[in-house]
């Protein structure tokens, strides 16, 4: 391989390693994947929101989405109950656990892109997500179901 096939390749092997370094370091220092503060940070912005609902805003599966509860649910940052008007719904709220480990999380890398992202010129921007939707597509990884996370691994 050569010239720019080459720089391509080198580009994105470089956004997969710093997915892969920011995945360790918040596992690191907090025992959660980036998946995992996804979905904290979701039940924190929503109130107490629905499994469903949560796997509509992070772009996940349900099952996947049921599967991150359950974790953070056995580390005591989220509990679920049944709502009060309609007991067949299940809420999802932190517990006082969960918002203490948001308040002292380290900044992610999604947050990190997100706010030198939207810094960009519109035009910039579109043509970022153009190429990297390109990308995706010479990948042969344009219908792969995905969050707006960047993980490494399973998401649960």
């Amino acid at each position: 391989m050569e010239g720019r096939v080459s720089d391509a390749l080198v580009a994105i092997r470089r956004i997969v390693r710093a997915a892969e370094f920011a995945s360790r370091d918040l596992s690191r220092s907090t025992g959660l994947t980036p998946s995992q503060l996804i979905v904290l940070q979701i039940v924190a912005r929503e109130g107490e929101p629905g499994a469903g609902a949560i796997a509509e805003a992070a772009r996940l599966s349900q099952a996947t989405v049921t599967a991150l509860l359950d974790k953070l649910e056995a580390r005591g940052l989220v509990v679920r109950h049944r709502r009060s008007e309609d007991r067949r719904r299940i809420s999802v709220e932190l517990t006082p656990e969960g918002r203490r480990t948001l308040a002292e999380m380290p900044d992610v890398l999604q947050d990190r892109f997100a706010a030198r992202f939207e810094k960009l010129a519109d035009w910039e921007q579109a043509s970022v997500i153009a190429g990297l939707e390109r990308v995706a597509a010479l990948l042969n990884a344009e219908g792969i179901d995905a969050s707006p996370v960047l993980d490494v691994g399973a998401l649960d």
